[in-house]
Protein backbone atom coordinates (compact mmCIF):
# COMPACT_ATOMS: atom_id res chain seq x y z
CA UNK A 1 0.00 0.00 0.00
CA UNK A 2 1.19 3.52 -0.79
CA UNK A 3 0.56 6.39 1.62
CA UNK A 4 0.24 10.15 1.19
CA UNK A 5 0.14 12.91 3.79
CA UNK A 6 -2.11 15.93 4.12
CA UNK A 7 -0.87 19.46 3.39
CA UNK A 8 0.38 19.85 6.99
CA UNK A 9 2.01 16.41 6.98
CA UNK A 10 0.18 15.43 10.17
CA UNK A 11 -2.16 12.78 8.74
CA UNK A 12 -1.24 9.90 6.45
CA UNK A 13 -3.75 8.00 4.35
CA UNK A 14 -3.80 5.30 1.67
CA UNK A 15 -6.17 3.45 -0.64
CA UNK A 16 -6.80 -0.28 -0.32
CA UNK A 17 -9.49 -2.74 -1.32
CA UNK A 18 -10.59 -6.36 -1.46
CA UNK A 19 -11.24 -8.25 -4.71
CA UNK A 20 -14.17 -10.55 -5.49
CA UNK A 21 -11.87 -13.51 -4.86
CA UNK A 22 -11.14 -12.50 -1.26
CA UNK A 23 -12.23 -15.20 1.18
CA UNK A 24 -15.02 -14.03 3.55
CA UNK A 25 -13.97 -13.77 7.19
CA UNK A 26 -11.63 -11.73 9.37
CA UNK A 27 -8.43 -10.52 7.75
CA UNK A 28 -5.52 -8.87 9.50
CA UNK A 29 -4.45 -5.38 8.43
CA UNK A 30 -0.93 -4.67 9.67
CA UNK A 31 0.99 -1.44 9.22
CA UNK A 32 4.66 -0.96 10.04
CA UNK A 33 6.77 2.16 10.01
CA UNK A 34 9.78 3.91 11.48
CA UNK A 35 9.48 7.16 13.42
CA UNK A 36 11.82 10.10 12.92
CA UNK A 37 13.58 9.00 16.10
CA UNK A 38 14.31 5.61 14.57
CA UNK A 39 11.74 3.79 16.70
CA UNK A 40 9.84 0.95 15.03
CA UNK A 41 6.07 1.45 14.99
CA UNK A 42 3.32 -1.04 14.18
CA UNK A 43 -0.47 -1.17 14.05
CA UNK A 44 -2.76 -4.15 13.54
CA UNK A 45 -6.50 -4.40 13.11
CA UNK A 46 -8.90 -7.16 12.13
CA UNK A 47 -11.03 -6.33 9.09
CA UNK A 48 -14.25 -8.28 8.58
CA UNK A 49 -15.05 -9.12 4.95
CA UNK A 50 -18.46 -10.57 4.12
CA UNK A 51 -19.75 -12.46 1.13
CA UNK A 52 -21.29 -10.17 -1.48
CA UNK A 53 -24.67 -10.78 -3.10
CA UNK A 54 -24.67 -10.38 -6.87
CA UNK A 55 -27.26 -11.15 -9.52
CA UNK A 56 -26.93 -13.09 -12.78
CA UNK A 57 -27.94 -12.15 -16.32
CA UNK A 58 -27.94 -13.76 -19.77
CA UNK A 59 -26.89 -11.78 -22.83
CA UNK A 60 -26.56 -12.29 -26.58
CA UNK A 61 -23.50 -11.12 -28.50
CA UNK A 62 -22.12 -11.88 -31.98
CA UNK A 63 -20.86 -15.46 -32.29
CA UNK A 64 -17.25 -14.34 -32.75
CA UNK A 65 -17.13 -13.42 -29.04
CA UNK A 66 -18.16 -16.87 -27.81
CA UNK A 67 -16.78 -19.06 -30.62
CA UNK A 68 -13.74 -17.24 -32.04
CA UNK A 69 -11.89 -18.77 -34.99
CA UNK A 70 -8.14 -19.41 -35.12
CA UNK A 71 -7.28 -15.90 -36.33
CA UNK A 72 -9.47 -14.32 -33.69
CA UNK A 73 -7.93 -16.52 -31.00
CA UNK A 74 -4.50 -15.25 -32.04
CA UNK A 75 -5.72 -11.66 -31.59
CA UNK A 76 -7.16 -12.54 -28.17
CA UNK A 77 -3.81 -14.02 -27.10
CA UNK A 78 -1.96 -10.92 -28.32
CA UNK A 79 -4.33 -8.68 -26.37
CA UNK A 80 -3.88 -10.81 -23.26
CA UNK A 81 -0.10 -10.41 -23.40
CA UNK A 82 -0.47 -6.65 -23.97
CA UNK A 83 -2.82 -6.26 -21.01
CA UNK A 84 -0.48 -8.23 -18.76
CA UNK A 85 2.32 -5.79 -19.59
CA UNK A 86 0.10 -2.74 -19.06
CA UNK A 87 -1.40 -4.01 -15.80
CA UNK A 88 2.05 -4.80 -14.40
CA UNK A 89 3.00 -1.12 -14.64
CA UNK A 90 3.27 0.61 -11.26
CA UNK A 91 4.23 4.27 -10.87
CA UNK A 92 5.38 4.98 -7.29
CA UNK A 93 4.35 8.64 -7.48
CA UNK A 94 0.73 9.59 -6.91
CA UNK A 95 -0.81 11.30 -9.95
CA UNK A 96 -4.43 11.62 -8.80
CA UNK A 97 -5.64 14.52 -6.66
CA UNK A 98 -8.88 14.91 -4.74
CA UNK A 99 -12.01 12.84 -5.15
CA UNK A 100 -12.75 10.64 -8.15
CA UNK A 101 -15.74 11.71 -10.26
CA UNK A 102 -18.05 9.68 -12.55
CA UNK A 103 -16.91 9.65 -16.20
CA UNK A 104 -20.39 10.50 -17.49
CA UNK A 105 -23.64 11.87 -16.11
CA UNK A 106 -25.91 8.87 -16.52
CA UNK A 107 -27.58 6.03 -14.67
CA UNK A 108 -25.65 2.87 -13.89
CA UNK A 109 -27.12 0.04 -15.98
CA UNK A 110 -25.09 -2.85 -14.55
CA UNK A 111 -23.09 -3.14 -11.37
CA UNK A 112 -19.84 -4.73 -10.27
CA UNK A 113 -19.93 -8.48 -9.57
CA UNK A 114 -22.77 -9.51 -11.88
CA UNK A 115 -22.46 -13.08 -13.24
CA UNK A 116 -23.00 -13.12 -17.01
CA UNK A 117 -23.68 -15.88 -19.49
CA UNK A 118 -23.12 -14.98 -23.13
CA UNK A 119 -25.03 -16.92 -25.79
CA UNK A 120 -25.78 -19.61 -23.22
CA UNK A 121 -22.14 -20.72 -23.19
CA UNK A 122 -19.48 -18.30 -22.00
CA UNK A 123 -19.59 -17.28 -18.36
CA UNK A 124 -17.84 -14.27 -16.87
CA UNK A 125 -18.04 -11.90 -13.92
CA UNK A 126 -18.66 -8.20 -14.52
CA UNK A 127 -15.58 -6.44 -13.16
CA UNK A 128 -16.74 -2.84 -13.49
CA UNK A 129 -19.69 -0.48 -13.90
CA UNK A 130 -21.84 0.03 -16.99
CA UNK A 131 -23.35 3.42 -17.69
CA UNK A 132 -26.42 3.67 -19.90
CA UNK A 133 -25.29 6.28 -22.42
CA UNK A 134 -26.00 6.49 -26.16
CA UNK A 135 -23.20 6.31 -28.69
CA UNK A 136 -21.28 9.56 -28.99
CA UNK A 137 -21.45 10.60 -25.31
CA UNK A 138 -18.28 12.35 -24.10
CA UNK A 139 -16.29 10.21 -21.63
CA UNK A 140 -14.17 12.03 -19.02
CA UNK A 141 -11.22 10.89 -16.91
CA UNK A 142 -12.32 10.15 -13.33
CA UNK A 143 -9.11 11.76 -12.06
CA UNK A 144 -5.72 12.91 -13.30
CA UNK A 145 -3.17 10.43 -14.64
CA UNK A 146 -1.18 9.21 -17.64
CA UNK A 147 -2.51 7.21 -20.60
CA UNK A 148 -0.98 3.73 -20.55
CA UNK A 149 -3.07 2.26 -23.36
CA UNK A 150 -5.28 3.79 -26.05
CA UNK A 151 -6.18 1.28 -28.77
CA UNK A 152 -8.78 -1.28 -29.85
CA UNK A 153 -8.85 -4.66 -28.11
CA UNK A 154 -10.86 -7.74 -29.11
CA UNK A 155 -13.26 -7.97 -26.17
CA UNK A 156 -12.94 -4.45 -24.73
CA UNK A 157 -13.33 -2.63 -28.06
CA UNK A 158 -11.73 0.81 -28.21
CA UNK A 159 -10.11 1.02 -24.79
CA UNK A 160 -8.25 3.62 -22.72
CA UNK A 161 -6.28 2.75 -19.57
CA UNK A 162 -5.20 5.55 -17.23
CA UNK A 163 -2.42 5.24 -14.66
CA UNK A 164 -3.20 7.30 -11.57
CA UNK A 165 -0.01 6.26 -9.81
CA UNK A 166 0.65 3.98 -6.82
CA UNK A 167 -0.79 0.92 -8.57
CA UNK A 168 -4.20 2.47 -9.32
CA UNK A 169 -5.56 2.18 -12.88
CA UNK A 170 -8.91 2.99 -14.48
CA UNK A 171 -10.21 1.46 -17.72
CA UNK A 172 -12.75 2.88 -20.19
CA UNK A 173 -14.15 0.35 -22.68
CA UNK A 174 -16.34 -0.01 -25.80
CA UNK A 175 -15.62 3.55 -26.98
CA UNK A 176 -16.61 4.50 -30.51
CA UNK A 177 -13.69 6.92 -30.69
CA UNK A 178 -10.47 7.46 -28.72
CA UNK A 179 -9.28 11.07 -28.45
CA UNK A 180 -6.05 10.63 -26.47
CA UNK A 181 -2.80 8.79 -27.13
CA UNK A 182 -0.47 6.69 -25.03
CA UNK A 183 1.83 8.81 -22.88
CA UNK A 184 -0.55 11.77 -22.65
CA UNK A 185 -0.83 13.45 -19.23
CA UNK A 186 -4.51 13.78 -18.40
CA UNK A 187 -6.27 16.13 -15.98
CA UNK A 188 -9.37 15.17 -14.00
CA UNK A 189 -12.49 15.56 -16.14
CA UNK A 190 -10.54 15.72 -19.42
CA UNK A 191 -12.26 14.10 -22.41
CA UNK A 192 -10.81 10.70 -23.33
CA UNK A 193 -13.16 9.84 -26.20
CA UNK A 194 -16.82 9.09 -26.85
CA UNK A 195 -18.96 6.11 -25.89
CA UNK A 196 -19.98 3.34 -28.25
CA UNK A 197 -20.61 -0.38 -28.53
CA UNK A 198 -17.32 -1.75 -29.86
CA UNK A 199 -15.97 -5.13 -28.72
CA UNK A 200 -18.10 -7.64 -26.80
CA UNK A 201 -21.05 -5.39 -26.05
CA UNK A 202 -24.79 -5.90 -26.31
CA UNK A 203 -25.23 -2.26 -27.38
CA UNK A 204 -23.86 1.25 -26.82
CA UNK A 205 -22.79 1.95 -23.24
CA UNK A 206 -19.71 2.83 -21.21
CA UNK A 207 -17.90 0.23 -19.12
CA UNK A 208 -15.53 1.59 -16.48
CA UNK A 209 -13.25 -0.60 -14.36
CA UNK A 210 -10.79 0.03 -11.53
CA UNK A 211 -7.64 -2.00 -10.90
CA UNK A 212 -5.65 -1.55 -7.71
CA UNK A 213 -2.33 -3.35 -7.39
CA UNK A 214 -3.37 -6.19 -9.68
CA UNK A 215 -7.02 -6.77 -8.73
CA UNK A 216 -10.34 -5.36 -9.90
CA UNK A 217 -12.27 -3.34 -7.32
CA UNK A 218 -15.78 -1.91 -7.30
CA UNK A 219 -15.65 1.53 -8.99
CA UNK A 220 -18.73 2.67 -7.06
CA UNK A 221 -16.74 2.57 -3.82
CA UNK A 222 -13.87 4.63 -5.23
CA UNK A 223 -16.28 7.17 -6.72
CA UNK A 224 -18.06 7.58 -3.36
CA UNK A 225 -14.93 8.39 -1.31
CA UNK A 226 -14.34 11.97 -0.19
CA UNK A 227 -10.59 12.33 -0.69
CA UNK A 228 -8.29 15.28 0.07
Amino acid sequence: MFFSSDSQGKVWYGLAGASLETRPGNHSLELKGVAATGKDLSFQKQIAIGKGKYHSIAASVPKQYTEPNAEQLQKIDQDKALKERVFAHVTPEREWAGSFRPPVKAQISDVFGTSRTFNGKVQSVHQGLDYAVPEGTAVAAVNSGTVLLAQPLYFEGNCVVLDHGQGLLTLYMHLSKIEVKEGDRITSGQKLGVSGGTGRATGPHLHVAVRWQGVYLNPETLLSLQLP
